[in-house]
């Protein structure tokens, strides 16, 4: 599959170079987007002025 050391060698480095580039692009792309609410919609705090099933 390689021919010598060298090949071999290079074939590390541009692989390890593919997968920083391919995490710095996810990176970039976490920074770009906006952050999402982290309460879902079945813990949604309750708000304090609102008296719940109190008042039914």
């Amino acid at each position: 599959m390689f021919g010598n050391d060298a090949d071999f060698i290079l074939s590390i480095h541009r692989t390890h170079a593919a997968e920083l580039r391919a995490e710095a692009a996810v990176d970039r792309l976490a920074r770009a987007l906006p952050r999402r609410n982290t309460r879902a919609w079945l813990s949604r705090r309750h708000r304090p002025g609102h008296a719940g099933g109190a008042t039914r």
